[in-house]
């Protein structure tokens, strides 16, 4: 079992950074691919980035490639999203899931079995 809780969201203006934390508690962090996850209003939740378990291995949407970086801290049983320059089009609730069946990156919302709360985003024009 375990728990995520992201905290680290709100509002930014274009261009602007911020950074999202997902702790995680429990069992089995340091085995798990990691992925970040993001819903916008009348939107499906779509991929924005995985990490393996190790940290050596990562996924991005095209969307946000060159500009977000995942990465995981094992001792902490935490996993970072950096986001530079940020658009409008990156408003969205974020979401941190973790993987009770992978260790390597995964993109589908079906391989992740747990799920954070969610922290919202909001980037201003």
């Amino acid at each position: 079992q375990v728990q995520l809780v992201e905290s680290g969201g709100g509002l930014v203006q274009a261009g602007g950074s911020l950074r999202l934390s997902c702790a995680a508690s429990g069992r089995g962090f340091s085995t798990s691919a990691m992925g970040w996850f993001r819903q916008a209003p009348g939107k499906e939740r779509e991929f924005v980035a995985a990490i393996n378990w190790s940290g050596g291995d990562t996924d991005y949407a095209n969307s946000v490639k060159g500009r977000f970086a995942i990465s995981r801290d094992n001792a902490k049983t935490t996993v970072y999203l950096q986001m530079n320059s940020l658009k409008p089009e990156d408003t969205a609730v974020y979401y941190c899931a973790a993987s009770r069946l992978y260790s390597s990156t995964r993109k589908s919302t079906h391989d992740y079995y747990y799920w954070g709360q969610g922290t919202q985003v909001t980037v201003s024009s």
